[in-house]
């Protein structure tokens, strides 16, 4: 395929092929054990092992194969990416998104992987090998949950996000990012559990309707949030700006930085945030 735009209907044929990468390199994290990896900071004092870089490696080498002319942004390697053709379509990719939690025997962490096209997410995967599950979605298409077997999938179920519920609402909330902004904002929707987690599976919790609300009033990266960006719009919610307005991705001068965002299940709940 061309670095022309890939169209959701693409996405949807090559939604297999990119779910088989995915799951291999599960396979390779899954190789890896947390309690011996030796682990580095990066500058930005974040942790990286040998599992974030051999998934890392096998993403990038089945992308090559599969995607030759598409350019990828990949966590590890954003600084070397080649960021020609972003104004049409790239892919963007967070090798093991949570690696603190990966480190700490935790079974959150995930492989996050986007198509972006003319600056919108339309199709993600986040896979999460600890739990053997995998969610996928192309917007305007499918959204769908699966089991991990090894490399392969199986026991595919559509999802949806649900109703914000007249009670009962659970906000999927960061374990190492929790602050008083967020919770100032979440007491204004009125009743609401908390549900902390690490990675990009909270978002996979409001697109399969067993969470309602993921705010995140920081800063934080485009490959933390483009996956299941576009998993939440398949399965029905939204993510937006604080403000409500539309998030924009492949932002190469900001270096990939998104200010905030809060993920929606019900898209007729949406409020902005008040400063």
């Amino acid at each position: 395929m061309s670095a022309s735009e890939i169209s959701p209907d693409e996405a949807v044929n090559l939604l297999q092929d990119l779910t088989a990468i995915v799951a291999q390199a599960c396979a390779e994290i899954r190789a890896v054990s947390p309690t011996t990896v030796v682990h580095r900071l990066k500058p930005d004092q974040s942790p990286v092992t040998a599992a974030d870089e051999a998934s890392e490696a096998t993403i990038l080498r089945g992308l090559a194969r599969l995607l030759p002319n598409v350019p990828v942004i990949s966590e590890e390697s954003a600084d070397n990416a080649q960021t020609a053709g972003l104004n049409e379509s790239f892919l963007i990719v967070d090798p093991l998104d949570g690696t603190r939690e990966f480190l700490a025997g935790r079974d959150e962490f995930t492989v996050n992987l986007a198509i972006i096209t003319r600056g919108v997410p339309i199709a993600g995967i986040i896979a999460a090998p600890a739990r053997d599950q995998l969610w996928r979605g192309v917007v305007g298409k499918k959204a769908e949950r699966m089991h991990l077997m090894g490399d392969s999938i199986d026991a595919v179920t559509a999802i949806r996000t649900r109703r914000w519920p007249d009670q009962g609402a659970v906000a999927a909330v960061s374990r190492s990012h929790y602050d008083g902004a967020t919770e100032a904002f979440l007491k204004s929707l009125g009743p609401l559990a908390r549900q902390a987690c690490g990675s990009a599976i909270k978002f996979c919790h409001i697109a399969e309707g067993s969470a309602d609300i993921y705010p995140r009033l920081a800063t934080t990266c485009e490959w933390d949030v483009a996956a299941g960006h576009a998993l939440v719009v398949a399965a029905g919610g939204d993510v937006l700006t604080p403000q409500g307005t539309p998030l924009a991705y492949g932002r190469i001068a900001e270096n990939f930085r998104v200010p905030a965002f809060v993920a929606w299940g019900d898209r007729a709940k949406v409020v902005a945030v008040k400063t």
